[in-house]
């Protein structure tokens, strides 16, 4: 080995010593979660094991109706996944063999008369980014921009929209002021499923009493159907969470969910005052990972784990509150443990509801 090869290596090893020795930890700094997304946590809880019923499950993209590239990663971009997710149907992509992140200067919007049914399947190898400036996904039955096509809007059955083997990072709302919250997606009417999902760092507004949702805010599904979440992780590390004023991943107003095999951590509710707000804050603070706001829900956690979340006002884990005192929640082989902050548990710790709120526990551990 010559001088010059020795004196390389000899800088390196000094280097990596350096590092230690300074407590750098060279493996979070390659693999930083707002650049590589796709080194994040995998999706679902690995403990999970309850079975899936069949409407909560993969969708069959075999036959798809619109593909996104052309086998190349440069042909996956975000004006070919916009244009895809405005004419609906079956969406696959096209990528390579690789993974790819797809860069979302806006987002994609489903139109409402285009298709009653919308799949996007990425495969697990797509990622899309709003980097940190723009949410990701748009549904609304009741925006006229989409198209009206009922008389009534709040409670159609159409579109229907999954998203599965996906990964949302760095999705950012908060310059959305009509349909405020929802970092990475945001849905009203119609229905709605997630799917062996990642939600990495996504964000909406930080403050509000009633404005929450860092990865994913939906109101008004039919007929108060639930929407269905399946093997799905929500931050699941440190520097992966998301973030909003109220429900650092989900929130909902008058929305059931189903919560199947998920992994829920280090997701936060940074607002500060609670709903409504106290005097002299501007809100919000509630639901580290999960927000639940309305009058008849349901709440159904099965399968999963709601760890290390965070809040400023009330439910560390989760915020459930019925206006008329008459929904449930129901919560099996799922555990709830080391969430932050909070106050006002009446029954459970880490959950955040009225103490006459018919809640079922088995088999699971809140602490």
């Amino acid at each position: 080995m010559d001088w010059k090869r020795k004196l390389a290596v000899c800088c390196l090893i000094l280097f990596v010593y350096a590092c230690s020795d300074e407590g750098i930890d060279l493996a979070t700094d390659i693999h930083n979660p707002l650049e590589n997304p796709s080194e994040g946590p995998p999706a679902g809880n690995p403990d999970g094991k309850v079975a899936i019923p069949v409407q909560a499950g993969l969708e069959d993209v075999s036959s798809p109706d619109q593909v996104v590239g052309n086998g190349t990663p440069e042909s996956c971009n975000c004006d070919a996944f916009v244009n895809a997710v405005a004419k609906g149907g079956k969406i696959v992509f096209n990528c390579g063999e690789d993974p790819v992140t797809i860069k979302m200067d806006r987002p994609a919007k489903v139109f409402n008369d285009a298709n009653p049914n919308v799949v996007i399947d990425g495969g697990g190898l797509v990622t899309l980014s709003g980097e940190g400036m723009s949410r990701i996904l748009y549904m609304n039955t009741c925006d006229p921009d989409q198209a009206w096509t009922t008389t009534h809007c709040q409670n159609q059955d159409h579109p229907r929209l999954t998203v599965q083997n996906l990964t949302f990072a760095n999705g950012n709302s908060k310059s959305e002021k009509g349909y405020d919250g929802g970092g990475a997606i945001w849905v009203r009417g119609g229905r709605f499923k997630i799917v062996n999902c990642r939600f990495f760092n996504n964000v909406c507004a930080s403050t509000g009493p009633d404005v929450g949702g860092g990865a994913v805010r939906v109101f008004s599904q039919y007929n108060n159907q639930p929407v269905y979440v399946v093997n799905s992780t929500f931050g699941g590390a440190e520097g992966y969470g998301n973030v909003g004023s109220n429900g650092g991943a989900l929130s909902s107003i008058g929305v059931s969910w189903t919560i199947i095999n998920s992994l829920f951590s280090h997701n936060e509710a940074v607002g500060n005052g609670g709903n409504p707000a106290q005097n002299d804050t501007p809100g919000g603070g509630s639901g580290g990972a999960i927000y639940n706001d309305g009058n008849t829900m349901t709440l159904t956690i099965l399968g999963s784990k709601l760890i290390e979340n965070k809040v400023n006002a009330y439910g560390s884990a989760i915020f459930f509150v019925t206006n008329n005192h008459t929904g449930d929640i129901r919560i099996s082989e799922t555990t709830i443990q080391n969430n932050i902050g909070g106050s006002w548990y009446p029954v459970y710790p880490a959950i955040s509801m009225h103490s006459d709120t018919k809640i079922e526990v088995e088999n699971s551990v809140i602490e």
